[in-house]
């Protein structure tokens, strides 16, 4: 294993927490194996865990452009990573917010409606 992706597993699991990481791992399998590798060296280990920006901005900078672009298959997963990167809920708002001005209103409204969703399970949570 490479440093990049030895750095990498360690900020996904500072930011998305061991129970998701730990079962992504053990969903993985010979099809998407080098494609996890390549997430875990370049978006973790390269992209979050760079000290450019802090984690809260790179939460939120994720959450708009997932929104932005119709990713919205990921953001309740950065939804529960908020915990862990310092985002609060009102910076999700505002993030929405601008993807609503900039990106349009149906993508903003979707990416709210799954944020209230997912912030209600985890706060559900004990």
């Amino acid at each position: 294993m490479s440093d990049r992706y030895v750095k990498g597993m360690q900020k996904r699991r500072e930011v998305l927490g061991d129970a998701h990481v730990d079962q992504a791992q053990a969903a993985k399998t010979d099809i998407d194996a080098d494609f996890q590798n390549l997430i875990t060296e370049g978006a973790w280990g390269t992209v979050w865990a760079s000290d450019a920006i802090s984690l809260r901005e790179r939460s939120m900078l994720t959450l708009a452009l997932l929104a932005a672009l119709g990713n919205f298959d990921e953001i309740p997963m950065h939804i529960r990573a908020t915990v862990n990167t310092g985002a609060s809920k009102s910076d999700v708002i505002e993030t929405f917010q601008h993807v609503a001005i900039y990106a349009g209103v149906p993508r903003a409204n979707h990416a709210l409606k799954l944020a209230k969703q997912t912030f209600a399970e985890m706060e559900d949570k004990p």
